[in-house]
């Protein structure tokens, strides 16, 4: 995790609840209970769960066999209450015992299982049950300088990868062969994790959210790479580059692609703090649709990154959110002709004080990787 006071994000955390009229949040394993803990717990059938009065101490309730694990973790430094429960107690009916009398409003954590917000809601049935989103994504999605230093070094490690690529994308292998070996990269540049692999080819590349597939890179094929992980601190990366195998790409993907590297360099040289996150993604949008490829920039502009790789803010249309410093998200405008090929590119930006730091440095330029690798 990175260095800060776990302590203040918990202090933070606890204000933001009462100010919501919160009696209590409940978070259970997942990146809102690292975030608040810095306990990255399995995410088992048995419960383990954060509870967050508005007022009191915080008690961090876990099973029996995780309580080590627990403290382990950099809850062991936090001097936070660790309660376990065996395997014949009824962790919720102990989680209700720990809430104070007057509970009338518990805020549970957006990723939390079904059955367990259903058996929380069962062991409190007079209280309202509300998401801690509306809490904790005020938190999360302003990031400390430590915070964007970590996403910097996990921009670092994608853009090593990146690096890389004309080892292994070449005409005659297939996208899951190039798939291993980028997915191996990963690791070797310091994730702890691979997160997702695209290798779109082709007409693949039509398709923003393709995996790997059978299909054998021909030449001039058009390749969508966007891969990311998460490095050991739990921070992650993200980044997309379009690629062409070996040879010269049909003039209709270069008319486009032009198109698309401009429309991010815009958004790029527009993003900034107090700036609404909608402009940023109509700025783009509008330089492809006067293009005519306004109906093939099919999703959102761009997502928010952390300990997630996708969270708030989003740069999306309707998102009247004005952004901020230390706000970091993707730029990443595409564009997909179905059944033929398609491109993105896409940089993780953190705003700054005079505008956005790209996180991400490998070049944009479309690339026609050698075919001899």
């Amino acid at each position: 995790m990175v260095t800060t006071d776990a302590r203040d994000r918990l202090d933070r955390a606890q204000r933001a609840t009462r100010d919501a009229g919160i009696d209590a949040l409940i978070v259970t394993p997942g990146a809102d209970l690292r975030y608040l803990t810095g306990y990255e717990a399995l995410p088992l059938e048995r419960l383990t769960c954060l509870m967050l009065p508005a007022d009191g101490d915080p008690v961090l309730v876990v099973p029996a066999l995780e309580k080590p694990a627990a403290l382990a973790s950099p809850v062991g430094a936090l001097d936070l209450d660790v309660l376990a429960w065996g395997e014949t107690d009824d962790p919720y009916a102990l989680t209700a015992s720990l809430l104070p009398a007057s509970t009338t409003t518990v805020a549970v954590d957006n990723h939390m299982w079904a059955e367990k917000v259903l058996a929380l809601a069962a062991a409190v049935p007079k209280a309202r049950q509300v998401l801690a989103g509306t809490v904790l994504r005020e938190l999360r999605m302003r990031k400390t300088s430590a915070e964007v230093s970590a996403l910097r070094a996990a921009g670092v490690a994608i853009d090593a990868v990146h690096d890389r690529m004309g080892e292994w994308l070449r005409p005659g292998r297939s996208e899951r062969e190039v798939g291993r070996d980028i997915a191996d990269a990963i690791i070797a540049a310091g994730h702890a994790r691979v997160d997702f692999v695209i290798v779109a080819s082709g007409p693949n590349g039509s398709s923003p959210h393709h995996d790997l597939s059978d299909r054998v890179v021909e030449a001039g094929d058009p390749v969508v790479v966007d891969i990311g992980g998460t490095m050991p601190d739990g921070y992650c990366s993200d980044s997309t580059r379009t690629y062409v195998a070996g040879d010269t790409p049909p003039k209709a993907f270069r008319d486009y692609y032009s198109v698309l590297l401009e429309a991010q360099q815009a958004q790029c040289a527009y993003a900034r703090s107090g700036v609404s996150a909608e402009s940023v993604d109509r700025v783009g949008r509008d330089i492809i649709t006067a293009a005519g490829y306004g109906e093939e920039f099919l999703h959102r502009t761009g997502h928010g990154i952390g300990l997630e790789t996708h969270e708030e803010p989003y740069i999306v249309a309707g998102n009247e959110l004005e952004l901020e410093v230390g706000m970091v998200f993707s730029i990443e405008p595409g564009i997909y002709l179905e059944g033929r090929h398609g491109a993105r590119i896409e940089d993780i930006v953190v705003c700054t004080t005079d505008g956005i730091e790209r996180l991400n440095r490998t070049s944009r330029q479309l690339a026609v990787l050698d075919a001899g690798g």
